[in-house]
């Protein structure tokens, strides 16, 4: 099965662990590979804590990429030294590799069947970024073993992914408090 959580909301990455603590409590064991992140999230610590039941990886380096035209110039200053901005459909070669990588250590272990549950957090972003193709994103789908659970989450779900997914829950943003000039609680929201 192929659970997709996309969208502009929030909760995309923790509906994924929710997800995988139901999991470990029956029994499963999980692999997380989370791409675009580095070891800088209050959840990795504990998830890390479940190891050898879940075991957690992640890839990409610690700064924002976007293509051009993306940002605003106020966006793209607001970031600073912390944004990569690209010509459109050409990522950073050195990026696209390290999620390369990452997806094929990823894939061959969700293709081992020792995984119960597999996420992919933020493929789908890999995935609109074009640091991965769908090409090869398709073949490992194909070699899954069928009672691997997979979830895929990240914004920008493509059309295809979507079709194919067996659920595909779109997080939707009403209300942001970061709109009110409110920062977000440091180990609750970051």
């Amino acid at each position: 099965m192929l659970q997709v959580y996309t969208g502009t909301g929030k909760g995309k990455t923790t509906a994924a662990i929710g997800i995988s603590m139901r999991a470990i409590g029956a029994g499963m064991r999980v692999y997380i590979m989370q791409f675009m992140k580095g070891l800088a999230y209050s959840e990795q610590q504990v998830l890390r804590d479940f190891f050898p039941r879940l075991v957690l990886k992640t890839t990409g380096k610690p700064f924002f990429i976007a293509a051009e035209g993306m940002l605003t110039p106020e966006e793209r200053e607001a970031w600073g030294d912390d944004v990569v901005v690209f010509p459109p459909g050409k990522p950073p070669a050195d990026y696209v590799k390290m999620i390369e990588d990452g997806f094929d250590e990823a894939a061959e272990e969700a293709c081992s069947g020792k995984y119960g549950l597999v996420v992919l957090d933020e493929i789908n972003v890999a995935l609109f970024f074009g640091l991965i193709g769908r090409e090869r994103v398709e073949k490992f789908l194909d070699n899954v073993p069928k009672g691997t659970e997979l979830i895929f989450t990240g914004r920008n779900a493509p059309d295809w992914l979507t079709e194919r997914a067996d659920l595909v829950t779109e997080m939707k943003e009403i209300k942001h408090y970061y709109q009110k000039g409110i920062e977000a609680r440091k180990g609750i929201e970051n």
